[in-house]
């Protein structure tokens, strides 16, 4: 699994430099938009019901303004709206930077 050695908030970007040399640039209300979080995405219960999660939103002018390592495998963001709850698994940032939607 690759994994960040470098963590860098430039302006209103996160850049991110990997293990194997990779270096990823994220605009931070494109990271804010892609939030995993329940509040962000919503949670299904055991019968498959939506809950929560407010679909699309424009995030402009919203940045990172400190950040986190959470064990061995993601990085918690804390963005100038207050938001801090999901949890960017490093396979997730990956997608994000390869343009995949997830």
């Amino acid at each position: 699994m690759l994994t960040p050695v470098d963590v860098q908030i430039i302006g209103s970007e996160l850049a991110l430099r990997w293990d194997d040399g990779r270096e990823t640039y994220y605009p931070a209300a494109r990271l804010r938009a892609a939030s995993p979080s329940a509040e962000t995405q919503g949670e299904r219960d055991i019968f498959g019901q939506q809950h929560g999660g407010h679909g699309p939103r424009d995030f402009s002018g919203v940045t990172v303004v400190g950040w986190e390592r959470i064990g061995n495998y993601a990085l918690r963001f804390d963005f100038s709206d207050g938001h801090r709850t999901g949890l960017y698994a490093y396979e997730y940032l990956l997608k994000l930077a390869d343009g995949m939607q997830v």
